[in-house]
């Protein structure tokens, strides 16, 4: 698995038919799930939880039945975001995962541990299993989107989220930085791979709007995604400024407070995914 190249013709299987092929683990009998995005990051530190938490209360806000699937086992933070500590119970059928105040579900390692500061010391095909249960034991109710939210690089997790669930869309989070092209070209080339196509870009930390006069500072200086976008022929879904409120409210556990009229582009080139 470590090795592949994205042919899987090469281990008897055809990636260009990989939502019908042997590969796909299989959704608990009792779940429903309609889409699958995942949303990834070439490097940490770009606030990509962030973003999957924005994403999900943006899609709920619509009336959409929505999950998050925290597919980082050795970072999660979804708990933390929408305030939950455990999930709702468990039947011989499988676990029920936690439910936000607004009906957001979510799934996340954190919610299993006997303290949520307690460390996952797992080697990468054990945590890339855990993400696979994630899939297969959760008894998700009646989702319309769930969100993956997944570990960044292009390592065991990436891998195992792109072969094993049948992912619609992924959006790239990204910042605006000096490596950024490279990143994001990595990130871009991996899901060609897996045949799962790049919905767009949301570049965040893009700047910070300065409280008094309103002006927009380049934190990072300017950006360099637009010729990154230009070169794949992928959009740029929004670019979100630094707001403390947001990291406050992430920190909070009150996420599903936020304002998220600045992703709603993102929300429209999902429902608009095939």
């Amino acid at each position: 698995m470590s090795s592949c190249n994205g042919n899987c013709s090469s281990c008897g299987s055809d990636c260009a038919d990989r939502k019908q092929e042997s590969l796909l683990a299989k959704l608990n009998e009792k779940a429903s799930v309609k889409k699958v995005i995942a949303v990834v990051s070439g490097k940490g530190g770009v606030g990509k939880s962030t973003v999957t938490s924005m994403l999900a209360v943006a899609m709920s806000r619509k009336g959409k039945r929505v999950a998050v699937l925290d597919a980082d086992i050795t970072g999660p933070s979804a708990p933390t975001a929408f305030g939950v500590q455990e999930c709702q119970g468990a039947t011989k059928e499988g676990l029920y995962p936690a439910l936000t105040t607004t009906g957001i579900q979510v799934m996340s390692i954190n919610l299993l541990l006997d303290n949520n500061t307690d460390p996952v010391v797992w080697r990468g095909p054990v945590i890339a299993g855990a993400v696979k249960q994630f899939w297969t034991d959760v008894i998700w109710e009646d989702v319309d989107y769930m969100f993956v939210d997944m570990p960044p690089g292009t390592g065991d997790v990436p891998l195992t989220v792109f072969q094993s669930l049948p992912v619609d869309g992924v959006v790239i989070v990204t910042s605006p930085q000096d490596l950024v092209s490279m990143i994001v070209a990595k990130a871009v080339k991996m899901a060609n791979m897996m045949h799962v196509p790049v919905l767009g870009f949301v570049e965040n930390y893009s700047y910070l709007e300065c409280p008094d006069c309103g002006k927009k500072i380049n934190v990072f200086g300017e950006s360099r995604l637009d010729e990154v976008a230009e070169a794949f022929n992928l959009p740029i879904l929004a670019r979100l400024p630094i707001d403390p409120m947001v990291a406050q409210s992430y920190d909070s556990g009150l996420m599903e407070t936020v304002d998220t009229d600045k992703v709603a582009d993102v929300i429209t080139a999902i429902e608009n995914a095939e």
